[in-house]
């Protein structure tokens, strides 16, 4: 309890408002006043802007901040829903790009040597699609009219291990830099924060086998690296925010699920994190995303409030 009394007493307003709807599980018709008061918070109101132009941003590198589907999930899981009319612009907008397996698309540029048409083109990846499933399911999107058979779609591409590298038709012969028949990591890993919130997957087999995957490849970190994603140096540095393939990610997503929480190679994951903790309970972040410089975790001198929060959200979820 010191630690959120440190937070909610030196973060800023945004993140004060995470941690009474999201630690302290406190109830969103009471805090109407903290959450008008972080909507106008500068970053908060560029996030909102951004967002609500969707598809201006073309899906060029998956690892990029400045993505709108990073940056809603971002302002989702603070606790800001449907209520804010540009969120409701995202997720309309989103919803109106659907192919016939009910897989929402990106609007994303592969040139022609690497597979694509070399044009702006709507398609998905699953290193994208996923994510936009995850966000109108935060968002309350009615599951079983507007997400199931999308959901139920990228299940059916599941194989052998996990997920391998796979696109729509829109992108051709594009895949990522690996094996056809390795499972990708990333992808594995937007689909278990998919499985996390649907009942009906959550306990699943294909969810229990990816999560075992998962951890095998933490277990077997100095050999195998699919995709050239790698669980090395780089990996156990402590980052935020969760868009990528890093520890506080992929600890965070598999303390959804019940079948990691007495696996020693889980617990590895967690001791390392813990690790890392200063001696008033809180956490300097390791590595930063330079275009996170105005934000508390885009830098590695002092204690991030955001990167603590994270963390104190894997710790309450196990």
């Amino acid at each position: 309890m010191r630690t959120f009394d440190y937070l909610l007493n030196n973060s800023e307003i945004w993140l004060q408002y995470a941690i009474r709807v999201n630690l302290l599980n406190e109830k969103k018709e009471e805090l109407v006043e903290l959450k008008n008061k972080a909507l106008q918070d500068d970053k908060i109101k560029n996030y909102l802007e951004d967002i609500a132009k969707f598809h201006e941003v073309l899906v060029r590198n998956h690892k990029d901040p400045d993505l709108p589907i990073h940056k809603l999930l971002f302002l989702l899981d603070i606790g800001f829903d449907v209520s804010e009319p540009k969120i409701e612009m995202a997720i309309t907008q989103i919803m109106a790009h659907k192919d016939e397996h009910g897989v929402y698309q990106s609007l994303t540029n592969i040139p022609k040597h690497y597979g694509g048409k070399g044009e702006d083109t709507f398609g998905w990846c699953l290193c994208d699609a996923p994510l936009l499933l995850l966000a109108l399911l935060k968002a309350k999107v009615d599951f079983d009219k507007h997400i199931k058979k999308g959901v139920d779609y990228l299940v059916s591409l599941h194989h052998g291990e996990g997920f391998s590298c796979s696109v729509s038709s829109e992108h051709g012969k594009f895949r990522g830099p690996g094996r056809k028949d390795d499972c990708c990591p990333y992808a594995m890993l937007v689909m278990l924060r998919l499985f996390s919130l649907i009942p009906e997957y959550q306990n699943s087999e294909i969810a229990n086998g990816c999560v075992e995957t998962m951890l095998s490849l933490w277990e077997n970190s100095m050999e195998r690296h699919p995709y050239m994603f790698y669980m090395g140096t780089d990996f156990r540095k402590l980052k935020a925010p969760s868009l990528w393939y890093d520890i506080v990610s992929v600890s965070d997503c598999l303390s959804k699920f019940e079948c990691v929480k007495q696996d020693k190679r889980f617990q590895e994951m967690i001791a390392i994190i813990r690790s890392k903790q200063t001696v008033n309970g809180l956490f300097i972040p390791e590595a930063v995303y330079q275009k996170f410089k105005e934000w508390d975790f885009g830098q590695k001198k002092k204690p991030s409030p955001y990167l603590t929060y994270l963390c104190e959200k894997i710790f309450q979820q196990i």
